[in-house]
């Protein structure tokens, strides 16, 4: 959306679609290094800087981005640019997970993924929202349920 402003009020939030839309961005290659900056993403998208933070928040969550001191924000290195999220609903077929297993520990996340508790944090809470993981509080996190198969159209 690009040059175009967000539509009105979105059901979904305006901030989300402003980080679908820089994702694509990402994974098309049309940004590959430095982000626009706040200033330039609020005029292209008609909208306020809290809600920019927000979207650029998602992304730097799921490990997609970084800040970048003195440049921004910027792309994160590594050749492997799904969200988080993605790359940990692979563990379940990767390892072989079944309903009931133990799903790596937050601490082992952060090291296998290279990102922070913080982004490890938020893609649990997904994968627990969408009903694949229950936490167990002193024990961890089990396969509560299976990952559908990702149909790409």
């Amino acid at each position: 959306m690009r040059g175009d402003q967000m539509p009105g009020a979105s059901p979904r939030g305006t901030y989300l679609l402003i980080a679908d839309a820089l994702r694509k961005e990402i994974r098309e290659g049309r940004i590959v290094k430095e982000l626009p900056s706040e200033a330039a993403l609020m005029r292209d998208h008609g909208v306020a800087r809290t809600t920019v933070r927000r979207a650029l928040d998602i992304l730097q969550k799921e490990g997609l981005i970084h800040s970048a001191p003195g440049v921004g924000r910027v792309v994160s290195d590594g050749t492997e640019r799904r969200p988080l999220v993605e790359r940990m609903r692979d563990l379940f077929a990767e390892r072989g997970l079944s309903v009931g297993d133990a799903f790596p520990s937050e601490a082992r996340l952060c090291d296998e993924f290279g990102v922070s508790r913080t982004a490890v944090r938020a893609a649990l809470s997904t994968l627990e929202g969408q009903g694949l993981l229950e936490a167990v509080h002193g024990k961890g996190r089990f396969v509560r349920a299976l990952p559908r198969p990702v149909v790409n159209s």
